[in-house]
């Protein structure tokens, strides 16, 4: 089977890199070549099959084409710039989030129609199509209504998705992540960093900024659940899913201060006191919109599972990036 990651360069492309690499299949079923691709060569995994490195930005014209002229069996889209970048810089956010995702679409579409080509297409979307006011836990079936360019460009390619499958170009099936945490490596531009920040830094011994109160509530997965949703979205039977091809992924709701408990848990009141409190009103509104958690009943119930408590995940940042032991 051919599996093409968009995106792979970036944190959640690296780790479900290395998850097929490891495996050397996705839930049974052989993996015996990869293309992955980013706006940076990715490096090269240790891989028995044909690996096929591409440094390009799928939204510009006909980069996609040649990334589907190989017609692979799988197409994990998880390349975009993220929330706070998309609005600071309009025309950015739009062609990385919205024209590239289109053009990858159309260039299936355009094969499909060609040879019969109906890959599965795997989208990373966002809760962020989301907006306030929002109730405590989202239902499945309540509206999206982003606030947020970013959150717009999401929504936008959700509904491309659907379209799109519902034409029978290809099978998609979009996943609306949750703020990932405890994401690895150094903060990136997003508005919701500080979460994971104010964990990953005191672990090391290091000090985080907490911008906002104790009791502003989010909703969380790790890393590794996240690749499990794209590995589990990938083979899915899309028949149990229906036509509703956008699902909710299953998280954890806590605040700040549950999150602060479970550090101090697992990595004593040493760590505690490295968080040093820098209260950011502009972040703090910003919040007041954010996703406070979902049902995911749909989720749930297709087979999709994620940590059932901070300390978890936690603990699973200390497994999988800081060898095992603090």
């Amino acid at each position: 089977m051919h599996v093409a990651i968009i995106g792979a360069a970036g944190m959640l492309g690296r780790k479900l890199t290395q998850r097929i690499v490891a495996e050397g299949a996705i839930q049974g079923r052989a993996v015996d070549r990869l293309t992955l691709l980013d706006v940076i060569a990715p490096e090269a995994p240790k891989f028995a099959g044909h690996v096929d490195l591409r440094a390009a930005d799928l939204s510009t014209p006909g980069e996609a084409e040649a990334l589907v002229a190989a017609r692979p069996d799988m197409i994990f889209h998880l390349a975009a710039i993220v929330s706070a970048e998309a609005e600071l810089d309009f025309d950015k956010g739009y062609r990385i989030n919205l024209d590239g995702t289109r053009l990858l679409f159309d260039a299936v579409r355009l094969a499909s129609q060609q040879d019969g080509y109906r890959p599965r297409v795997v989208f990373a979307s966002s809760i962020a199509v989301f907006g306030a006011p929002l109730p405590y836990p989202i239902p499945d079936d309540f509206h999206t209504t982003p606030l947020t360019s970013y959150g717009t460009q999401k929504a936008i390619g959700e509904l491309l998705l659907s379209d799109y499958s519902r034409r029978g170009f290809f099978d998609g099936i979009g996943i609306r992540l949750p703020t990932v945490c405890i994401r690895p490596g150094k903060p990136n531009k997003a508005a919701s960093g500080f979460f994971s920040n104010i964990l990953r830094e005191p672990l090391v011994g290091q000090e985080a900024v907490l911008p906002v109160p104790d009791t502003v509530r989010h909703w969380h997965v790790s890393p590794r659940s996240a690749v499990g949703f794209l590995l589990h979205a990938a083979t899915i039977d899309v028949d149990a899913v229906g036509p509703r091809r956008n699902l909710s992924m299953p998280g954890l709701s806590a605040t700040v201060g549950e999150q602060i408990e479970a550090l101090r848990r697992v990595a004593g009141d040493k760590a505690v006191a490295l968080i040093r409190r820098e209260p950011d009103a502009m972040i703090t509104r910003m919040c007041d919109g954010w996703a406070p958690g979902f049902e995911a009943t749909r989720a749930l119930a297709l087979g999709f599972t994620a940590e059932a408590s901070f300390d978890e995940i936690i603990r699973v940042h200390i497994e999988d990036e800081l060898g095992g032991t603090l």
